[in-house]
């Protein structure tokens, strides 16, 4: 597909969809423009069923993102309507992202920041390499996290974890990342490229509709219990048993065979 603008890379290979951050010269910074691009390449992974899991990536290996373009602040975050403007554009792309129905992976490597962490914090899995650098800065510039940001940071690393990373605003390095349950994983640098596109296709080999259904019933759960829809989680086990998938599953694992999922 054709990106919206060049600073994000959008790329399909196999089952794999890749979405990368392409602002090396800025950290890979995210400008308004590509805020504006993360919706639409994930509306183009959703219509391709070749597509199984979608990795998302910053140019070189300097830094996954170092957040929101600064240098776009006067133009963009100055005044009331600017500022309602990024912020709904933000939002757009963090609710597409975490509401995406195949899985997500974040590869993390230098930098992870801000607006950048907020984007990790949407996908499924964070793996990062033992490079890589996160912190929430919004308090050393007087910035206020909303409060599906910060629920989102709290249901990953709990309150605690959650109050020190937002009032400290320093850097934690990968090791410390994992202990508090911000990354699924720290990797050695010279594993880490090799490690992720193994974990990557490990996923897209397994049936779509489990990943489809597991993803919809942990978003339920970690809603209040009152918006929570139920009968949809239902539907979506229910429609694994029914599948050709399942039919297949079985067979592999009586033949001692890879399955073969369609996703159908």
């Amino acid at each position: 597909m054709q990106s919206i603008t060049d600073k994000i890379i959008v790329q399909k290979d196999g089952a794999i969809g890749r979405i990368t951050f392409n602002n090396p010269e800025r950290r890979n910074a995210i400008s308004f423009e590509m805020w504006q691009a993360i919706p639409a390449a994930l509306d183009d992974f959703v219509a391709d069923e070749a597509i199984r899991v979608v990795v998302l990536s910053g140019a070189g290996d300097k830094a996954f993102s170092a957040g929101a373009d600064v240098s776009q602040f006067e133009s963009q975050r100055s005044s009331q309507d600017t500022v309602a403007e990024y912020n709904a554009a933000i939002t757009r792309a963090s609710v597409d992202l975490k509401g995406f129905d195949k899985p997500t992976i974040a590869k993390i490597e230098g930098y992870c920041l801000g607006g950048g962490l907020g984007v990790a914090l949407c996908c499924d899995i964070r793996l990062a390499s033992d490079n890589a650098r996160f912190a929430i800065p919004a308090a050393k510039l007087g910035l206020g996290y909303r409060y599906d940001s910060v629920r989102t940071l709290v249901a990953l690393v709990g309150p605690s974890f959650a109050k020190e990373i937002l009032f400290t605003g320093r850097r934690f390095n990968a090791d410390e990342a994992q202990q508090m349950g911000l990354i699924n994983r720290a990797l050695p640098h010279a594993e880490f490229a090799d490690y992720v596109e193994n974990y990557a296709h490990t996923m897209a080999a397994n049936a779509p509709l489990t990943h489809r259904a597991v993803k919809k019933i942990v978003g339920e759960i970690l809603k209040d219990s009152e918006e929570r829809d139920l009968k949809v989680c239902d539907e979506l086990v229910d429609r694994c048993f029914a599948s050709q998938d399942y039919i297949e599953g079985r067979k592999a694992f009586m033949e001692k065979r890879k399955p073969n999922f369609v996703g159908r």
